[in-house]
């Protein structure tokens, strides 16, 4: 058995945890260390029962509590090199962490989960998004992206979940109070999806396995969870309330495979 929950998804930090045959392993950490532990609390779990972290990239709503989280802990962590080069250069890594880099076209395993990097257009160093798998059931997430490829396409296929972005609806952004430049980085090819362009992208998988499906990253000030849920909803042919949220201050519970 897969499952799978998030602590937080949202401009202001991200984590999600994932756990197949007794191996769990967090997805990002963009919270403080005391209140991801909080956090996993209120999903029956303590740091100690994590094999690790799987880092996506270097943004602080991402990798801003993974050093401190882990050097508290005493886990490992995964991590392109490019993002382990950023927050390097940032001072976010401490001296004496267990940094474990990837090979973004290669997978790996973490205990008993099987991880599958991919990369993505992003505004980071070397960003990567994952695909996790117990070797039955696949769980793709997809974060942070500013415009679908083939190759992110091709590694989504087939899944049997999907955590997907959903940061913003366009009017909204264009509408709203952000310096032009921000809505420019948002809305461009290295920034962030919004929620037509992920209904799009969702359309082009091959959808045939898919038990949940979870809108994530969404925007406080240009998106709504009414709006993301129905641009996902259209490319299923499904209702709307089929499609799950993952909210800023609660991510989502747990879902299982």
């Amino acid at each position: 058995m897969m499952r799978f929950a998030s602590l937080a998804s949202g401009s202001k930090g991200n984590c999600l945890v994932a756990e197949a045959g007794g191996s769990r392993v967090l997805l990002d950490c963009g919270l403080s260390p005391r209140e991801a532990q909080r956090r996993l609390a209120r999903l029956g779990l303590a740091p100690s029962d994590l094999a690790g972290i799987l880092v996506t990239h270097e943004h602080d709503d991402h990798g801003g509590g993974v050093a401190a989280f882990a050097a508290q802990h005493g886990l490992p962590i995964w991590l392109s090199y490019g993002t382990r080069r950023a927050l390097e250069e940032t001072d976010r890594l401490a001296a004496g962490l267990d940094l474990r880099l990837i090979d973004t076209r290669s997978p790996f395993a973490v205990e008993g989960l099987e991880v599958r990097p991919y990369t993505v257009p992003h505004d980071a160093r070397e960003p990567v998004q994952f695909v996790l798998s117990d070797g039955a059931f696949r769980l793709g997430v997809l974060t942070d992206i500013g415009a679908p490829t083939t190759h992110v396409e091709a590694a989504l296929s087939g899944c049997d979940a999907l955590v997907l972005e959903c940061n913003h609806d366009l009017e909204m952004l264009w509408n709203g109070a952000y310096p032009k430049w921000l809505k420019q980085r948002i809305a461009g090819p290295l920034g962030h999806l919004d929620n037509e362009a992920a209904g799009a992208l969702l359309a082009a998988l091959d959808r045939s396995r898919l038990k949940h499906v979870v809108a994530a990253h969404l925007s406080e000030q240009n998106n709504r969870p009414e709006l993301a849920c129905a641009a996902l909803a259209r490319a299923l042919g499904c209702e709307d309330h089929w499609v799950g949220v993952a909210s800023q201050q609660d991510g989502f519970g747990w879902r299982g495979l």
